[in-house]
């Protein structure tokens, strides 16, 4: 459905986008994570034909969005993280407007309209003015909006931004029926938790370079493989066992941090996945170091976000 090969972007000297390559099958809700300013909406206002890329392409549909933007439009639905209403408007008017720019007939817009606005949960506001709306109605709203045109791929960035914990759950369970729909949805979040519960596949940009994509549970699999070492000594040995570790693991090779999480706990990071780890219990135990406890530290999709972006 969505394919992005070698996308660039340029802004003088600042470089966006860095040779972007990303591919997403049709009926997935793709998670599009990364710090701010990793070029997550750059991407989506490239795919959304609001922007034009430096270098590379973008195909939704196999129609080229950089190439035939008017054809794309119909193809694709935009939910922008900043959005405008028109206050003056009621909800079936503000939709009905859209649809309109769609050139999409009466009974048509009516019926489409009215679908909306349940799928949204917003059918006993449809003649409430938008001014009187909350801000998680506001942003269903806009949902609705961007769908009024039934586009194939809908892109949606920080689409839960500002919501409260209700809102948030409200707009999950939207989500997951434009799955049950068909739809392909691409949602941009900086908080990879949000975005794990929901998605199918997850892509994690950062610095406008792809550092991840693939399943949710690949990407637990793979970082938890790469996870810090945490090393617990005997508190009878005292300090100094403390420091003759800390001298012994400064003089491995592969050793790239060490931490004292707390008096007796060692937290290091380290390359040479198990063979690295089995190198350190063999170094620390020649030294006769006592060893209590020597483990993987274990990840939430929290800490894996910080250590995939670390370099953020």
């Amino acid at each position: 459905m969505l394919k992005i090969d070698g996308l660039m972007k340029t802004y003088g000297k600042f470089t966006a986008l860095k040779g972007l390559s990303l591919e997403v099958p049709a009926g997935e809700l793709h998670g599009f994570v990364g710090p701010n300013g990793a070029g997550k909406t750059t991407t989506m206002r490239i795919l959304a034909t609001l922007m034009a890329p430096t270098a590379g392409s973008a195909y939704v549909d196999g129609t080229d969005v950089t190439q035939e933007r008017q054809k794309a439009r119909k193809l694709v639905g935009y939910m922008p993280d900043f959005f405008g209403v028109y206050d003056n408007l009621t909800c079936r008017e503000y939709l009905d407007f859209y649809a309109r720019c769609y050139r999409i007939g009466a009974a048509e817009r009516k019926r489409m309209g009215d679908r909306l606005l349940e799928l949204v949960q917003l059918q006993d506001k449809a003649n409430a003015y938008v001014d009187s709306l909350s801000r998680g109605m506001k942003q269903r709203l806009c949902l609705a909006r961007s769908l009024i045109h039934d586009p194939k791929l809908l892109i949606l960035d920080e689409p839960a931004s500002g919501m409260d914990p209700r809102a948030r759950a409200e707009m999950k369970g939207i989500l997951r029926t434009l799955r049950e729909m068909g739809k392909t949805v691409l949602i941009s979040s900086h908080i990879l938790p949000e975005l794990a519960e929901m998605c199918d596949s997850l892509t994690i940009l950062d610095h406008g370079e792809l550092v991840f994509s693939g399943g949710v549970e690949e990407l637990s699999e793979q970082m938890n493989g790469n996870a810090p070492l945490d090393i617990r000594l005997a508190e009878s040995a005292g300090a100094e066992a403390v420091e003759a570790a800390v001298r012994c693991l400064r003089e491995l090779p592969n050793i790239t941090e060490i931490l004292q999480e707390e008096p007796f706990l060692l937290r290091i990071r380290l390359d040479g996945g198990e063979e690295g780890g089995v190198r350190v219990m063999r170094a620390l135990v020649a030294e006769g170091i006592p060893i209590c406890d020597f483990h993987r530290a274990p990840m939430n999709l929290e800490k894996v976000f910080m250590e995939v972006t670390r370099d953020a």
